[in-house]
């Protein structure tokens, strides 16, 4: 599979990773398995998606867990993201980005993992009553330490700040002028750190369906060296094609209560996935696969993060770094029309 590099230090990862939060938290509950999730783990290794990526807060606890049962074989293989500051209680998700915990927890996510330094430690989010200086200075002295070898701020995405009317408005026009000032906060957070210590990655959502990054907030990644990490790039599933309007989703599915999933709108963004499987019929491919391919040609430092629990869909994922898409195929993707239905 072809390398691509993060950050400065020039590290280098598949041009495809592995999202590994489904297999234990946000997605149908009914459907995980320990054993089934950890042969999509090295499916995804045997192709060369050496990222993976994972988060204290998944489960809690419980995906590092996993993740480190795999690391434990195959750590010289993989390349391993994780992320401390969010806490998840019984109904609430808070931000803890106090120095001395983060310390802890980079710690006990060691354990859990198995290994004795994490390849990328990531800032899940700021928080708001602690100066992000004093965070990721904490966060820089774990590098000091032998612990982390780099460190990542995953973005504050469009959904997580509530919009403007004039960005409403543009977003419903299917413009993507709205992704400068939904990215605002993030930026203004990313240039405070690299003061402190080098941002290596950023990662934050895009995908056909969601391109806001590409107003601003890649092209500061882009400018500066740093990596992008893609995540929802197959638009938690739809962009797959394998969803059904209507089909209806667990209760503790994330997508049960996404206005982008009610089967109104699931059936409205239709011509979206039936664009990208006439670009895939052209090419032998599958419509997630055009999706990888599109968010690949964005820049050579994106790296799309594909979640899944499964081995078949880890390998379908893995073949999308094969698939080069030529001009037509991406003016035929800028056509389709904008996606239905608010993030908010």
């Amino acid at each position: 599979m072809e390398r691509r590099t993060i950050g400065a230090v020039a590290l280098e990862v598949g041009a495809i990773g592995l999202g590994c939060m489904p297999m234990s938290w946000g997605y149908s509950e009914s459907q995980r398995s320990g054993e089934g999730s950890l042969r999509a783990v090295h499916a995804a290794l045997d192709r060369g998606c050496s990222l993976l990526d994972t988060a204290d807060m998944y489960g809690p606890f419980t995906n590092e867990l996993l993740v480190g049962r795999a690391l434990k074989e195959r750590r010289q293989d993989a390349f391993v993201s994780t992320k401390c500051g969010l806490l998840v209680g019984e109904q609430h998700i808070v931000a803890n980005g106090r120095p001395g915990y983060v310390k802890r927890a980079c710690d006990a996510s060691l354990r859990r993992l198995q290994t004795d330094c994490i390849d990328l430690y990531q800032l899940h989010r700021a928080d708001p009553e602690v100066p992000v200086e004093e965070t990721w200075g904490a966060m820089a002295e774990l590098v000091a330490a032998g612990k982390v070898r780099s460190l990542g701020l995953c973005a504050v995405g469009a959904r997580a700040v509530r919009p403007t009317r004039a960005a409403r408005q543009s977003m419903a026009g299917g413009g993507v002028r709205a992704g400068s000032r939904m990215h605002d906060g993030t930026l203004r957070q990313l240039e405070r750190m690299q003061q402190v210590f080098p941002v290596s990655s950023v990662e934050a959502e895009l995908s056909v369906w969601s391109p806001e990054a590409l107003e601003a907030l890649l092209p500061w990644c882009e400018s500066r060296g740093v990596g992008f990490l893609a995540a929802m790039p197959l638009g938690s599933g739809y962009l797959t094609g394998t969803l059904t309007p209507g089909q209806g989703f667990e209760p503790e599915d994330l997508r049960a209560r996404h206005p982008r999933f009610t089967a109104e709108m699931m059936a409205a963004n239709q011509p979206v996935v039936a664009g990208l499987r006439r670009v895939g019929a052209r090419h032998g491919a599958t419509p997630g696969q055009v999706a990888l391919a599109w968010v690949l040609a964005q820049g050579r430092h994106v790296v799309p993060v594909p979640g899944t629990k499964k081995e078949r869909w880890a390998a379908q994922n893995a073949k999308a770094a094969d698939l080069v898409l030529g001009p037509e195929d991406l003016a035929e993707i800028a056509t389709l029309p904008p996606a239905r239905g608010s993030w908010y």
